[in-house]
């Protein structure tokens, strides 16, 4: 009984945690330092786990849901998504910093937030590796 009561405490919980992420996501889009992809692929994480309901809707989604699979199935964040977070990271923060009246470290603080999450996402491949790739790679090396 009490094995039943926390499972569905947890799932419970997981599910406010992903409703309350993806909400963070959406904000996201509006505010230059909360990243809108990692929130909402901490959501599908947790509705994966605590609602199969709500798992399904996200990754069914006409955006949010490719992105989701991608990231998912390859590790992959497309060249489209790369140039529009790009874009995006440097106009935002460029005004910020550019524009905003504050102190020094925050400004320092934006410009190394900025490079850390380009650089992560810069470095994620753009489209999945083929199977002929993964096939070569694997071949006998002949000396």
């Amino acid at each position: 009984m009490i094995k039943t009561f926390y499972r569905q405490f947890v799932r419970k919980l997981l599910v406010v945690l992903g409703i309350l992420s993806l909400v963070l996501g959406f904000i996201g889009i509006f505010l230059p330092l909360l990243p809108t992809t990692p929130f909402v692929l901490l959501s599908a994480f947790c509705f994966s786990k605590g609602s199969e309901r709500l798992h399904a809707w996200i990754i069914n989604q006409p955006y949010l849901g490719k992105m989701i699979r991608d990231w998912n199935e390859h590790g992959v964040i497309r060249t489209k998504a790369k140039i529009m977070c790009g874009g995006l990271i440097v106009l935002t923060m460029g005004y910020s910093i550019g524009f905003v009246a504050m102190k020094p470290i925050y400004r320092l603080s934006m410009v190394g937030v900025g490079i850390a999450v380009l650089s992560f996402v810069l470095s994620r491949p753009s489209r999945p590796r083929t199977a002929a790739l993964d096939s070569d790679s694997a071949s006998p090396v002949i000396i």
